[in-house]
């Protein structure tokens, strides 16, 4: 299902947010996030769901709980036991690097670190750069493109699929196979949700196997540079990673790889074309492409909800917290706060400074981050340039998923 995006943000704080429950959301939430953002801040800072959890929708606060490690806790095996019983999924979302604390977050997260350095990351641009000539050489010929599957959708994934090692043709269902496993964070999850799910991580799992029997079995076609690659060799050489955080790792590496940039990218192409005063200022000043990547990730940020664990009593907005409670950490709420954001509602790409908190912070910080913002700067910075006189056909589309700001269809022509 999908709404059409229509007066994406606003004021808000007169909504009647008194009963507003995460687990029962109103119908027209996710076309209105925003101002229903705004009347919880104002109204309800850190609003109590019915199954005694908590949202919180001040930026002071998502700070605190980002930081605060001795405090916040990001382990969900006590959260997830109840949705997901002993399933692959309860599995998978126990292992992943964003969901576990120090001292596995610390071991496994250093495994990765190689791919994303300064070097590394300079390999990649120019694949980046051919990738995206290639989707704009096609919207040229065929004058209008479905922005989602043949844009933004296939940069981020033909580059994770280049950084693991996995060949690019199964990018489709790599995807499906993420949006099951993703899908499952949502805060209400059906029965058919769930055993598809399941169906998804014991697909992934069995499709990762094949391919890193086929690195064990023929040393000679590891490649350096290659995330799957060095996973395999850190196994071998004893660096205590054993068989299932090696498969959970790069799941979480697949889906997290190309799902916020997918959704970066997709939302940066919208909103620029609603605002098309924004285009000729960055046509004027080219060197406004890194502000306008940043203020796309704070004005709709992809993921839209991280959550935290409380180790003990704690307190915010002048809210008791009892040690136990589940707090969800409302990003979009955070990045439109008018505290620390002057005309939130403004979508500005000269802002500075612009401390969103699109990719989270503290030791949990995205890993991705940097190469996230190559792509968007150079995605943004050669379609703007290239063609002037892009126009929507017709308003995004997004999906009604929750965690996820995720546009499901954009059409532009030129």
């Amino acid at each position: 299902m999908t709404t059409a995006i229509d007066g994406l943000a606003g004021g808000g704080v007169d909504l009647d947010i008194a009963d507003f429950d995460l687990l029962n959301l109103p119908d027209d939430f996710v076309a209105r996030a925003y101002e229903y953002f705004a009347a919880l801040r104002a109204n309800s800072p850190v609003h109590r769901n019915s199954d005694g959890s908590f949202l919180l929708t001040r930026y002071d606060d998502l700070v605190t709980a980002y930081r605060d490690t001795s405090v916040w806790s990001s382990d969900k095996k006590i959260d997830f036991r109840p949705k997901f019983g002993s399933s692959p999924l309860y599995e998978h979302h126990t292992t992943s690097l964003v969901f576990c604390d120090p001292p596995d977050h610390t071991r496994i997260r250093k495994l990765f670190q190689a791919a994303f350095t300064r070097k590394a990351l300079a390999a990649l641009t120019p694949r980046i750069h051919a990738l995206v000539d290639s989707y704009l050489d096609r919207l040229e010929d065929q004058r209008g493109m479905e922005v989602v599957a043949d844009f933004s959708f296939r940069l981020p994934m033909e580059v994770v699929c280049d950084m693991l090692g996995v060949p690019g043709d199964d990018r489709e269902l790599i995807r499906d196979w993420a949006l099951l496993i993703l899908g499952a964070l949502e805060p209400v999850l059906s029965e058919a949700q769930f055993k598809d799910g399941c169906r998804a991580v014991e697909n992934f799992k069995a499709y990762l196997r094949d391919q890193i029997k086929a690195l064990k079995d023929n040393p000679s076609a590891r490649r350096e540079g290659e995330i799957l690659s060095a996973l395999v060799a850190a196994e071998e050489d004893g660096e205590k990673l054993t068989e299932i955080e090696l498969l959970h790792q790069c799941i979480f590496m697949l889906n997290a790889g190309h799902e916020t940039s997918t959704n970066m990218l997709s939302h940066g192409v919208h909103e620029m074309l609603r605002h098309p005063a924004q285009i000729a200022l960055l046509r004027a000043e080219p060197g406004c492409i890194e502000t306008m990547a940043e203020e796309v990730l704070r004005f709709q940020a992809p993921i839209q909800i991280n959550n935290r664990r409380a180790l003990r009593d704690t307190e915010l907005s002048g809210r008791h917290i009892p040690a136990g409670s589940i707090v969800h950490l409302m990003i979009g709420a955070a990045n439109h706060d008018p505290e620390q954001f002057p005309a939130p509602e403004t979508f500005d790409i000269a802002r500075r400074p612009n401390r969103h908190l699109s990719f989270g912070l503290g030791i949990h910080i995205c890993a991705g981050n940097t190469l996230a913002r190559i792509e968007a700067e150079i995605a943004f910075g050669k379609l703007f340039t290239r063609f002037p006189s892009l126009r929507l056909e017709a308003p995004a589309k997004l999906s009604k998923r929750i965690r996820f700001r995720e546009v499901t269809e954009l059409k532009v022509a030129i």
